[in-house]
Parts: structure tokens; C-alpha cells; sequence
């Protein structure tokens, strides 16, 4: 199986390097002269510090190179997908399209294997979703991952060429779920992070996890997702990864607006845009989701921890 890797990102580049050790593999980015710099060094020391491509790992800018793929691992932020996918269509038609960005789209308020699915209609989408950080991933430590695909018999066959050394693949067939486990804990790392940086403490953390994890339940059932699903890898395990570790770009997020400082420019953190789609979604559909209005409330600079915090302290008591 012919694979490319789309996106040159930290994320992007740790998959290429894991799966370069069973095989030949694609890294595939824009700019021709930072590709260039990648091939010949054998390290992306501006995106992910340390590990050495393997000898199976080509890096180039060649967009010609999606055309001969069997299978396009999507390593570009949500937001941009569509785009991406317009720009490639001609190459991309008839192939296994893994999204393995996190994230829900602010246009279409979707997640990603439904953007592949409209912007490339006879492409089999995939979602590669769970707790997994770039550098872990790079270094050959061990994680688990779940691939999403509604064809399980395709997810199988993917499950195998996918799976490395380090790397355990879960399959399941609830995309929906999957996808959205992966998008919705992003805005709750993003609390936990603003909990800490504010000096809440330990126990103010985990019960914004619990009752975030609540809200991802609600929004997962108005989309018709398993709730088996969210208590898997791709909702809980990477809920606990995301809100514990400064690793995760969301938390960090957080944890920088809850110091009262800010973000740094240019930084993709899906996380942000996702709070302004659930609280969009929580809107259409009636739902009572405090802690991604607080989310979207902190990162759009319309309130600060402290008024956030008051906001969700003197909510009216009920039943858990």
C-alpha cells in the first residue's frame, strides 16, 4: 500500500516517522524549499525536536505524489480541509482519505470524514482520532488510536497497513462518534488549561473534566453517536491526555489565558474554533453547555477567568 502523509506539521511528521518503519511512506508539505531542507537532513527540528527519519521516509512539496497514494493520511488543520481538498481534488478521487485532524468545520458545523465525503464524493473517508502526542509518537513510545470508517471491512484491511510497532489500532464504525470525541475534548482541555493557569487547583480540574465530559455526552447523542464510543479512546482517552499535559496545544491555551497572557500567533489550536461550533450547535438545539460557552468566552476575549468563574458558580443547583 502506497501511503502519503499530507502536512508537514508536528503531528503529521511523527506518523510518517512510525509508519516508515514498516514501509515506505510520503511526507508531503507545501513549502519546496522547507521540504527540501527535511529530505536532506532527516529531521523537522522546527517542528518536532529529536527523532531521525528513517530511510523509508521520503519528505518533498511534489503534490504528484497524491496521485499514485492508495492512501492520504490528512494532516491539515480542520478549518482549511475543505480547501485543501479543492486544491488536490484531480489526485485525490477514488482513494482512503484519513482525517487525522480534531475538529469541527465553523462553516458546515461538521466534522471532518463528512468534509471529505462532500468535497471528494467517491473518496472513502477514515478517521484516525485518540490520545496521541506528536513527540510520544516520534520517539517510538507506545499508544493506542482508533480508525473510523462506516466500510468495516475497509477499516480492516487500513487497521493493518496503519498499525506499527508503537502504534496500536483500534477500528470502529461510528465515525460520528469517533470524530466527535476527538473534536469536543479539545474545548474541555481547553477549561482544564484555563483552570489551572488560574490557580484553581486539582480538584477544580477534574470536575470541570466530569461535567465537560457531560456536554460531549449531550452533543453526541443529538448526532446519533455511541456512547461506547465516547467512553473510548477517541472521547475519554484522549480527554485525559489533552487535560492533563501542557504537550497539548489546547491545554496550553488554556492555561496561558487562565495566566492572563497571550497566545502565541500562528499556532493552530483546533480546540478554539470548535468551542464557537458547539456553542452554535448548543444553540440550534436547545442544550445547556456552560462549560464551552465559558471555553468560547475565554479565547474570544469576551470574558476573563474570573468572570467566567463566577458565571459557573452561581448557576442554578440540580440533580448531577
Amino acid at each position: 500500500m502506497s501511503i502519503v502523509v499530507a502536512g508537514a506539521g508536528a503531528f503529521g511528521t511523527a506518523l510518517a516517522i512510525t509508519l516508515a518503519s514498516v514501509g515506505p511512506v510520503t511526507l508531503l508539505g507545501r513549502d519546496a524549499d522547507a521540504m527540501s531542507t527535511l529530505q536532506q537532513s532527516r529531521k523537522n527540528t522546527a517542528r518536532l525536536s529529536g527523532p531521525t527519519f528513517p530511510d523509508t521516509l521520503t519528505a518533498t512539496a511534489d503534490s504528484a505524489y497524491l496521485q499514485t497514494a492508495d492512501t492520504v493520511l490528512l494532516c491539515v488543520p480542520t478549518q482549511t480541509l475543505g480547501a485543501y481538498l479543492d486544491t488536490h481534488a484531480a489526485s485525490l478521487g477514488g482513494k482512503n482519505l484519513v482525517a487525522c485532524c480534531k475538529g469541527i468545520e465553523l462553516t458546515t458545523l461538521t466534522g471532518p470524514a463528512h468534509v471529505i465525503a462532500t468535497h471528494i464524493p467517491d473518496a472513502q473517508p477514515f478517521v484516525l482520532t485518540g490520545p496521541s502526542f506528536a513527540a510520544d509518537i516520534a520517539l517510538g513510545l507506545p499508544t493506542a488510536l482508533t480508525l473510523a470508517c462506516t466500510d468495516e471491512a475497509k477499516a480492516e484491511t487500513l487497521q493493518q497497513a496503519l498499525t506499527t510497532p508503537n502504534v496500536r489500532i483500534y477500528r470502529s464504525t461510528d465515525v460520528m462518534g469517533a470524530q466527535l470525541g476527538g473534536a469536543l475534548k479539545n474545548v474541555i482541555a481547553i477549561a482544564a488549561g484555563a483552570c489551572m493557569g488560574a490557580g484553581l487547583g486539582e480538584s477544580a480540574r477534574a470536575a470541570l473534566i466530569t461535567r465537560g465530559f457531560a456536554e460531549m455526552q449531550q452533543i453526541a447523542q443529538i448526532f446519533g453517536a455511541l456512547p461506547e464510543t465516547l467512553m473510548g479512546l477517541s472521547g475519554m482517552g484522549d480527554l485525559i491526555l489533552t487535560c492533563s499535559s501542557p504537550q497539548s496545544r489546547n491545554y496550553s491555551l488554556g492555561l496561558t489565558v487562565g495566566q492572563g497572557g497571550t497566545p502565541k500567533s500562528g499556532v493552530t489550536v483546533e480546540g478554539a474554533a470548535t468551542a464557537q461550533a458547539v456553542v452554535r450547535i448548543a444553540t440550534d438545539n436547545d442544550l445547556d453547555l456552560p462549560v464551552a460557552r465559558a471555553v468560547d468566552d475565554l479565547v474570544s476575549g469576551r470574558a476573563d477567568v474570573a468572570q467566567v468563574l463566577r458565571t459557573l458558580l452561581s448557576r442554578p443547583l440540580k440533580s448531577e
